[in-house]
């Protein structure tokens, strides 16, 4: 067959690859808009609410790692399209739900499908395009990601307001309908040439294991984490995830390569996209809620007041793949980390009076960063895989950055949830949004204007630890992420031409 990166269509399949991200990056932040719509609409309680968003989210990170082995064995086009019409169709079963059980089934199937297409995606990549042109890709991947995350809030502020709750769901039919469309007749099926058998303990373990992993980190807010459900769960899914590693390191064909981590390109660049995740995810969980309870800006000028974050990406991702083209590796992923810190440094500084335009600037600078730094690490990432792993090992990858995503949220939440009560009147301290609410029943400005003080000093040190945390990052990948690996590249250089053959 000739090779996939001579086609003129594998520009025109990347289109329906960055249209499928993009549809996972605003359903990701769409329902957090809707919720109060729904707690209503459905009759839904505190509990119901909750398992609307973890349902997903645990089904989600516990299927990532076998999702990907999966491609790689039955091939990427058919898992891929196997996703998109399990997320329309839990989607469509959402729409036409009667309660909040029927949506949080519906849920847990998106994730199934979210599950299959986030590692899938990405190993796709490396079949369609040479090593030059897997850059481009990746910065194209990289930007729908970005864009996805706060379209939620936009997209579901406008459905909201014209439409009913139903249509937060309806969205996502048509769009993926055209990713299934673009795919069937663009995307090249693609398989390992050595399938391995199916390592149907390796994949219980590790789903079970994160699964359980996850779910103690996104209790842990609510509950404390000295809570012994918190405390039980994280530690039987730490458990389970040694057992699984210790397992997999004996397997003559383990499910996951676990001595990639060896290599360091891998280990480094996976590392430096786990901490870039968990900044981002940190600020998009702490800005909102200053822009909506502090600022008073409705969801819809929340989300729209977030783009400067996604302008920062579509600078910063191309950018970091076209370095990346020139010097080492390290160079553009330190300088993205480097430039994530100070933007976050940079935003530490926001008080009550500071305007907008100052916000923006902080978000772009911080965004620019972001997008520099995890293009380049993907590459990076991805230069190490072989050919017959892309999957598997993308699922690793992409496991990582999302334990780290949500750690991200539970660590930082913490803080600033301590931050925020230690400073405000017992009357506010359940949430900046209750204390605003309260002081508007009341006509208590003084409560107000002391939630709103409070929240801004959570805000600062959440901002602070993030670019403590994206700078530490910038020091190590400048010591240990290495150039390319010659012997890997001479490696797909002959497997290029003789797929070319």
């Amino acid at each position: 067959m000739a090779a996939v990166s001579s086609s003129p269509r594998r520009w025109w399949a990347l289109v329906a690859i960055v249209l499928t991200t993009l549809t996972l990056g605003f359903d990701t932040t769409i329902l957090n808009v809707a919720l109060p719509t729904l707690a209503t609409s459905l009759d839904a309680g505190n509990a119901e609410l909750q398992w609307l968003v973890d349902a997903y989210v645990l089904v989600f990170a516990g299927l990532l790692l076998p999702m990907g082995a999966l491609g790689d064995r039955y091939g990427r086009k058919r898992l891929l399209l196997i996703g998109l019409i399990l997320f329309a169709a839990a989607s469509l079963v959402a729409v036409f739900a009667d309660n909040a059980g029927q949506v949080i089934a519906a849920r847990a199937v998106m994730g199934v499908g979210g599950a299959i297409l986030t590692p899938v995606t990405m190993a796709i990549i490396p079949v369609m395009f040479d090593p030059d042109e897997r850059r481009k890709a990746i910065a194209a991947l990289t930007m729908g990601m970005g864009v996805g995350l706060p379209l939620g809030p936009i997209i579901g502020g406008y459905l909201l307001e014209h439409f009913w709750w139903g249509s937060i769901f309806v969205i996502n039919v048509p769009v993926a309908a055209l990713a299934v469309a673009a795919v069937a007749l663009l995307v090249p099926e693609s398989r390992s040439t050595r399938p391995k058998p199916v390592d149907l303990t390796g994949a219980i373990l590790s789903t079970i294991g994160l699964v359980l992993l996850v779910y103690g980190v996104i209790e842990a807010p609510a509950r404390g984490w000295t809570d012994g459900l918190v405390l039980g769960a994280i530690a039987a899914g730490v458990v389970l995830l040694i057992v699984f590693a210790l397992i997999e390191r004996r397997l003559a064909s383990p499910m996951i390569d676990l001595s990639l981590f060896r290599r360091p390109r891998f280990a480094w660049g996976t590392a430096a996209g786990a901490l870039a995740s968990f900044a981002l995810f940190g600020v998009l969980f702490i800005l909102p809620q200053f822009l909506q309870a502090v600022r008073g800006h409705d969801a819809l000028g929340v989300g729209l007041r977030l783009l400067p974050l996604v302008a920062g990406l579509f600078v910063g991702a191309p950018l970091g793949a076209r370095i990346a083209g020139l010097v080492p590796t390290r160079v553009p992923v330190a300088l993205g980390l480097l430039v994530a810190a100070a933007g976050l440094a940079l935003g530490a500084l926001t008080g009550i009076d500071s305007g907008y335009g100052f916000v923006a600037t902080w978000l772009a600078v911080g965004g620019a960063g972001i997008g520099l730094a995890l293009t380049p690490a993907m590459d990076a990432v991805m230069g190490e895989l072989p050919r017959d792993e892309a999957g598997s090992g993308t699922a690793i990858t992409m496991t990582l950055r999302q334990v780290a995503g949500a750690l991200g949220v539970a660590v930082l939440g913490s803080l600033a949830a301590e931050v925020y009560r230690s400073s405000v009147p017992s009357a506010g301290r359940d949430s900046v949004s209750a204390a605003v609410a309260i002081a508007a029943r009341t006509g208590d400005q003084a409560l107000a204007v002391a939630a709103r003080a409070a929240f801004l000093d959570a805000m600062t040190a959440v901002l602070l630890v993030c670019a403590a945390v994206t700078l530490l990052g910038a020091v190590v990948v400048a010591v240990l992420l290495p150039g390319a690996n010659p012997a890997l590249r001479a490696e797909q250089s002959v497997d290029e031409l003789t797929r070319v053959a």
